[in-house]
């Protein structure tokens, strides 16, 4: 199958990508069938071949989802844009068992409220009893 992907030949720090068409199989950096345009990420200049492009698609050709998102975005290709990463099975259950907790710690601080509808008022009234304690008043010595 082919691949339309991106390879990286710019600097360390400085990345700049080549788009080409190569098998799947293959080394993206190793010989490709074709270069079909350059991509800096740095500055989003992009410098494409449209009809290249058009032709190894209707030829079969595949583009990846970063490829397909740029095709997009220069207007090159109509359709939706694609989710460029995945989460695997074990991270989406470490994610959604870090979302449990935190919604067990938000409803475990809260307070519940109880309320007793006590048959008469007079029942309510043997119920609650106050205990009022008067403050104690120091008196300060006045100093010689």
């Amino acid at each position: 199958m082919l691949m339309i992907r991106l390879a990286r030949i710019g600097k360390k720090k400085q990345p700049y990508y080549r788009l080409v068409v190569s098998e799947k199989a293959r080394d993206m950096y190793g010989k490709a069938l074709e270069i079909l345009g350059n991509y800096n990420p740095r500055t989003k200049e992009a410098k494409l071949d449209a009809d290249r492009i058009k032709h190894w698609l209707s030829k079969g050709a595949q583009a990846s989802a970063t490829v397909n998102n740029l095709l997009i975005t220069k207007g090159i290709i109509e359709g939706k844009k694609q989710k460029s990463s995945t989460l695997s099975n074990k991270r989406k259950k470490k994610l959604d068992k870090k979302k449990g907790e935190k919604n067990d710690k938000k409803t475990e601080g809260k307070p519940v409220k109880i309320e007793e509808k006590p048959a008469d008022i007079e029942a309510m009234a043997d119920k609650t009893e106050y205990k009022v304690e008067e403050p104690v008043k120091e008196k300060k010595q006045k100093k010689l």
